[in-house]
């Protein structure tokens, strides 16, 4: 590669879940549109996802190259390549999948080879891709799937422990050299670090957590203007090395892109804008909790009555589940719900074109698990948020959200919920929480700072912005290192 503009080739391997490999592909894509030659790596059965999201690509090529999946060696069912369907399993079998994971090191390291490439992005689940990438003298970049607020915030949890100096797990403890007066209580932290109990996973997630610190940087799914403190303090006061290049799902400039995202929807997205058409700007509240929290049936049956209390128009995404699906009665919404809410309310029984959806005008709200895509989402589509945090580092998310950006107001989840039902809201709360994001005078200037935090976030990727410059010198500063 001795020519003056010597072609990056960069391999991406996203986690075998939904809510990273989404955001990874885009990432692949902008990459590719700079120029660089660029493969994903994924496994058989996670092929058509990860070619629907990359169908695309705005005359960038993205190949996709692929590493068989060693369900048999693991003990796994045949067909279990992808995490989000063994999460609500037990824990054994989400243990063996990550032991699983392991044995792809080896499959990854002849790819390397094979397409000579110039580094490596790996998601901070495979901890051994580290090791892989310097069997090459390549450097691996980690993508953790969240902003910085999130992983300044683990580390400050971490290094000082100021959960072990309260006397309660309702009493609240401020987060300890970390930029603002942030609040958490032990109750919405993980039971493995509320507990301190040593498990299969939090080994995983230590050796995760070591190799990103031993990797090269770390590239961001976030734009300076939304956390510019964190993402300060992540660099300067952490000292590592890290380049925002988000939000990665401003990549998708017409509809037809942002439908793509993600699995296959559920319902027409022509028949749902359609029904978003017929609306008053900002009318419509979207309810989504991602694709892994399950609410049973009295917590449906809560959120639905509170919707219809709170007169608001809505859409409202429903995981698929025995539930949701039951043909001959309703047990999870009131009598006639859908019936009275035929022309107020448009129910999704599966999956949604999110980034659609929060773009249409009429969208003047959402109601969110605060998982980094859909937070991020939000912010780019410029609309307050009702936070219903559920697991994962979504509790963090909530408080940038709520305190620091001031964008969106929370539904009053207490507790951490690791089997992914959610904490138990009522119908006044949820009521409350959407009145507040949709009408008077605390929704509007919600709205107002979420519009400007929307422009900011449109105008970090366009040319000169700082996600793209940032994306632009990350590419040079790989081009510098090749021979």
């Amino acid at each position: 590669m001795g020519s003056e503009n010597p072609q990056l080739h960069i391999i991406f391997f996203p986690f075998m879940a939904h809510g990273h490999m989404i955001p990874m592909v885009d990432m692949a894509k902008l990459f590719a549109r700079r120029g660089v030659k660029v493969a994903i790596v994924t496994t058989p059965l996670n092929v058509p996802f990860v070619s629907r999201i990359k169908t695309r690509g705005g005359g960038a090529k993205v190949d996709i190259q692929t590493i068989k999946f060693p369900v048999e060696k693991a003990g796994l069912p045949e067909g279990c390549e992808n995490a989000d369907s063994l999460i609500m399993t037990s824990h054994e079998m989400l243990n063996m999948f990550f032991k699983a994971l392991a044995m792809l090191q080896q499959p990854l390291e002849q790819l390397l080879h094979d397409y000579h490439a110039d580094c490596l992005v790996a998601d901070v689940f495979f901890p051994w891709a580290t090791d892989a990438a310097a069997k090459f003298g390549i450097p691996r970049l980690v993508f953790y799937g969240t902003g910085f607020f999130s992983m300044t915030a683990e580390e400050s949890l971490n290094r000082y422990e100021p959960h072990k100096k309260v006397l309660s797990d309702s009493e609240p403890f401020v987060m300890p050299n970390f930029p603002g007066d942030i609040k958490l209580t032990r109750m919405q932290l993980p039971d493995f670090v509320r507990q301190g109990v040593e498990t299969d996973m939090t080994k995983v997630w230590k050796e995760a957590v070591e190799a990103g610190m031993r990797s090269y940087g770390t590239v961001v799914n976030s734009f300076y203007e939304l956390e510019p403190a964190y993402a300060d303090h992540y660099r300067k006061v952490l000292g590592r090395k890290a380049w925002h290049v988000g939000p990665v799902s401003a990549c998708n400039k017409d509809a037809e892109d942002k439908a793509q995202r993600g699995k296959e929807s559920s319902v027409d997205e022509h028949e749902c804008l359609k029904w978003l058409n017929t609306k008053k700007p900002k009318s419509v509240v979207y309810i989504c909790f991602g694709s892994l929290a399950s609410f049973n049936d009295s917590q449906l049956m809560e959120i639905a009555m509170g919707l219809e209390a709170s007169g608001q128009q809505f859409i409202w995404v429903v995981r698929k589940g025995k539930n949701v699906e039951k043909k001959d009665r309703e047990d999870w919404v009131p009598k006639g719900f859908e019936k009275r809410m035929e022309d107020k309310g448009l129910i999704i029984k599966g999956w949604a074109p999110q980034v659609l959806i929060l773009d249409h005008e009429a969208v003047g709200g959402f109601v969110t698990h605060c998982g980094w895509n859909s937070t991020l989402e939000g912010i780019t589509a410029g609309v307050p948020m009702v936070t219903w945090p559920v697991f994962a580092e979504q509790f963090y998310n909530e408080k940038l959200v709520t305190q620091v950006l001031k964008v969106g107001v929370d539904v009053g989840v207490q507790r951490y919920c690791v089997e992914l039902k959610g904490d138990s809201i009522k119908k006044e709360a949820v009521e409350k929480a959407v009145k507040r994001i949709m009408v008077g005078e605390e929704a509007e200037e919600m709205r107002r700072r979420a519009k400007s935090l929307a422009e900011m976030a449109r105008s970090a990727v366009e040319d000169g912005g700082s996600s793209y410059s940032d994306l632009n010198s990350l590419i040079e500063e790989l081009k510098s290192r090749c021979p």
